[in-house]
Order: C-alpha cells, then structure tokens, then sequence
C-alpha cells in the first residue's frame, strides 16, 4: 500500500504544470526514481480542475503506482521494478537526506547573495528540519509573501469559494454594477485555453435580456457602480506603479491599459470608473439606450438582482497569483480574508486578518509581520523557517483545503516566474517548484524540491542587501538545486 501522505506526493509531482501534454510512463529504479519522476512532470500538464490537478483526487492513478510499488501484478518480471526506497522515504524518511550543511553552506556564502543570507529546509513528509541558517530572523520576503497571502485565503475561504460581481436594480429606472472584488473580470473576448475568467460581456448579455423584459421590446437605463466592498486608501504604499492598479472591488483586466495579462503594465487610475464604462458601452453594443456617463452610487439592500457573473475558484485564483506572481490578485486574495475574518477590507484589515489565519495554522510567527498582500511593501517580514514550514503545511494530507498553494508554485525552467530560470543551471529544471521574490536589494526564493531518495524538501532562501538581481537569482537556484543533487 502507498501511505495516504506518499500517494498525494507521487500524484502532485507527476501533474506539476509544464510546457506541454503528453503521456509518460514511471519507472522507478532505486534512488535516481524520485529524479525521474520528478522530470517526468516536465511533460505532463495535468489540467486545472477548480485549482487543483485531478490526479490529486485520482484513485485510480494511486491504484497504478502502489502497483508499481507492491511488484506483483501482470507487470511484475518485465522491466517494471518496483521501488521501495523512494515510498519507504514517503513514509517518513528511512534514510538521512545526507550532509545538507556541506552542500549549501559554500554557495550561501556567494556574495551575490549579501551579507548572511537566511535559509531553511524541512522534510515535507516528516516536518524534520534539515537545515537551517538564521532561519529564525525575520527578513524582507518581497513577493514570497504571496505565499502567506495564498494560505490565509485558502484557510478562510476554502479552495472553492467564487467572487461574484452583479447587477441590481437603481433609482429611477438605473442599473447598479456591483463589485465584489475580482480582478480578473474581463472585458476582452476568451482567446485560447484555460480557465475563463468571469466576463462582462456575459454580464451586459443576462443584464439587457433583464431589462428587455419578456416582451424583447427596447430598453433604456442608466448606469451607476458601487466599489464599496472595499474600505481605506486604494493605492499600494508605493504609490501609482505599473506593477500594480489602485486596488479596487471593481475592476476589469486589472486595470491594464494595454493587452497584457501578466507582468507590469501601465495601469487606470480609477479603475472602477474605467469597469462601469466598459459596461455601459457593452449594453448599448446590445441595443440598450444608456443615458449619460456611469457614476458612482450604492446598491440599495431590498434592489431587485438582475444579473451575476463569478470568477474562477479561488484555488485558481491562488494558482495564477503565485504562478505569476500577480500582485492585483494578491491584494484581492488578502482583502478577501478580511472579509471573511469580520476586517475591514483595507490594507490595514487585511494584513491583520491575514496574520491570524497564519497563527490559526500554527506556523512560527515569532517577528512575522504583514503588511500587505502582494509583498511591494517592505514593511512585510517573514523568516526563512516560516516560509518553508507554511510549504510543509500545504502539504499535509489534513489540510486539501491549502493543497494549491503548492499546484500553483512554477516549475523551474517551464513556467511562470521561472520559465526563463535554470537555463545554465540544470540540475533543478523540473524539479524545483519555487516562488521567487525580487525587490531592489532584496532576492528570496521559496519552494519544494525532489531530493535523490525521493524526499519532497521545502525549502526558503531569503537575501537582502544584493547589488545585481541577476547575479542573485543565479545564487538562488543553485542553492535549490543543491537540494536535488546526489550527496
């Protein structure tokens, strides 16, 4: 039988998200059979499925691999050979991960990396710490902290919850669109793959067919927009920047002014006035007669609802923000919190809910501060040993419910902020899966690694005072890789 704790691992490693679909088949062979399967994740996409991969959920694959582990069977004699030491590992770590201290001890001390950098390795499946330098101290984490952010959702909210923007019935014969606090509304047409995000254009479809009423005769309107979910200074401490909208519970396409889905991007200075615009320009594309310019209002409680969109689930939501290290969607995700915790949701709010749903999950909270969600702001601090002891949560076969903040961390060398990583540094493509953070002076990577005897590590390295980014990087994946490697 493969161990609860050890199935869920196997399954997770084999969908990690990568550059395309295919079908691989798992040998494992002594130790170099967590390597391997690990690699083949590169070349297998399990599909999002709510925000979490199905083999996940997949009785059926676990059957396949406790089959390849117990020998036996109609495979068993025809090269097919089991592999007890990377299950027996699973189970809890029959053997020492080796000298991790003589491997990473020389490259923490690059000089790409300032002044003591901070490190800490846990085994997942034991909760061990393994390593650990100034793990303790709390540092800058830059955007690690979406991590932080991802959990306390996650833990509040639950991977399922959908944010839902609507329309009521207004005054005098006015429509009110209503924000709940979804950035990744869209007013663009769906184009390729992939989860479809909640889109206006539905909601200006269901909204006209309302107010035509059953008869389809010609209707007529006016527009207001309530963004009144949330509370406090709409603009991040850093001021109007292009990696980041002014954070409102209205949106469409996160502000952007251009084309992009991901990465800075110049951005609306109100946001929820640019969103009810595009709505009202939507109605009159279907044949609604909208009188003057949208303005702002309140949707009355006893208002009569005349349409809903909702966005993808939240473990979706999670995914996309660590994947790219969407900081729109990491402020969502943290005035989400508050709102679920009985806070305002404001900067200040949410930082507090936050922090309690991380305490709740008793992680070390000692010096740990949250000061937003997305991780622009300085003030956040974490230490290594929070971050990779939070990783080692998610992957607790008692918490599913933090399962995507692990399915949402990208693949080095194929996804996301790593995609372009780990072109020199070889040893960590596939297997590493890591959130990175960079502010100027301030590099940090934090993630899971597949060790040679099938061990899942989590792992976060946190440097402050760095002078080249790139160079840092660079020092980084290395120290991940390091993680990989046969000692």
């Amino acid at each position: 039988m493969v161990p609860e704790a050890g199935r869920w691992l196997i399954g997770w490693w084999r969908d990690a998200p990568a550059p395309r679909r295919g079908t691989v088949r798992f040998v494992a062979v002594s130790t170099a059979a967590g390597v391997a399967l690990a690699a083949g994740a590169a070349a297998v996409a399990g599909p999002w499925d709510g925000g979490q991969r199905k083999a996940e959920r997949d009785h059926a694959a676990a059957v396949s691999l406790a089959r390849h582990a117990g020998g036996g069977g109609a495979g068993a004699g025809r090269g097919a050979v089991t592999a007890p030491p990377v299950l027996g590992t699973l189970r809890g770590g029959a053997r020492p991960p080796g000298d991790l201290g003589a491997a990473l001890e020389p490259l923490l001390h690059d000089p790409a990396l300032g002044p003591g950098p901070a490190a800490a390795v846990v085994d997942v499946a034991t909760g061990e710490r393994l390593y650990g330098a100034e793990e303790g101290i709390p540092r800058t984490p830059a955007s690690t902290v979406k991590l932080a952010t991802a959990a306390a959702a996650l833990a509040a909210l639950g991977p399922e919850h959908r944010i839902e923007t609507k329309v009521v019935t207004g005054p005098d014969g006015g429509v009110v669109l209503v924000g709940g606090g979804d950035p990744t509304l869209t007013a663009r047409p769906q184009e390729g793959p992939g989860p479809r995000p909640a889109a206006l254009r539905d909601l200006a479809d269901a909204t006209a067919q309302a107010l035509r009423g059953h008869d389809g005769g010609p209707a007529r309107t006016h527009v207001l927009y309530d963004a009144s979910r949330y509370a406090g200074p709409a603009l991040h401490v850093i001021g109007p920047n292009e990696n980041i909208a002014p954070v409102s519970a209205l949106m469409v396409d996160e502000g952007r002014l251009d084309d992009s889905a991901k990465g800075p991007a110049d951005r609306t200075a109100d946001p929820a006035v640019d969103a009810a615009r595009a709505f009202a320009a939507l109605l009159r594309e279907r044949g609604v007669q909208v009188d003057g310019e949208p303005a702002e209002g309140r949707a009355d409680a006893a208002a009569r609802p005349l349409a809903a969109v909702s966005s993808p689930p939240l473990a979706t939501l999670v995914e996309r923000a660590l994947t790219n290290s969407d900081n729109d969607i990491a402020e969502a995700l943290a005035r989400q919190t508050a709102l679920a915790s009985g806070q305002p949701a404001s900067f200040e709010g949410a930082a507090r809910a936050v922090t309690a749903r991380l305490a709740a999950l008793g992680l070390p909270m000692d010096g740990v501060r949250i000061a937003d969600g997305s991780g622009l702001d300085r003030a956040d601090q974490v230490s290594a040993e929070f971050l990779a002891r939070l990783l080692a949560r998610a992957a607790e076969p008692a918490r599913p419910q933090l399962r995507p903040v692990l399915t949402g961390l990208p693949v080095a060398g194929f996804t996301g902020t790593l995609r372009d990583r780990y072109r020199r540094d070889a040893a960590g493509r596939a297997v590493v899966r890591a959130k990175t953070g960079t502010l100027t002076g301030v590099n940090a990577l934090a993630g899971t690694a597949l060790s040679p005897d099938g061990r899942i590590l989590a792992f976060a390295f946190l440097a402050t005072a760095t002078t080249s980014p790139d160079a840092a990087q660079g020092a980084l994946d290395r120290l991940a890789s390091a993680l990989t490697a046969p000692r």
